[in-house]
């Protein structure tokens, strides 16, 4: 685990980099990257993305951080938020496996 000052400025950069894919790639999203709240929903009443946006950002994430996102870890994608968790906790993973 890396130490606090780490994981947070790691987790910080994950989200941004989250933020500005969404405002720069998917056309339903009209905000600023600092506009957007971590907590806010992707997909239903949130943001709204559609399944081909859903597939935009999963390409992304897979690009981006070497994740993947299955069938299994949809959940992963309820917000920003979670979407960072889990590219961490992924990340981590491979980390620990290299």
């Amino acid at each position: 685990m890396l130490p606090d000052a780490e994981n947070i400025a790691k987790r910080k950069f994950v989200t941004d980099k989250i933020k500005e894919m969404l405002v720069r790639n998917i056309d339903s999203v009209r905000y600023l990257p600092e506009d957007l709240h971590d907590d806010v929903a992707l997909v239903g009443s949130g943001l709204g993305l559609d399944s081909l946006d859903i597939l935009e950002v999963a390409m992304f994430v897979e690009g981006e951080f070497g994740v993947k996102l299955s069938e299994s870890n949809l959940a992963a994608l309820r917000s920003i938020n979670t979407l960072a968790d889990f590219i961490m906790q992924e990340s981590s993973k491979g980390a620990a496996n290299a």
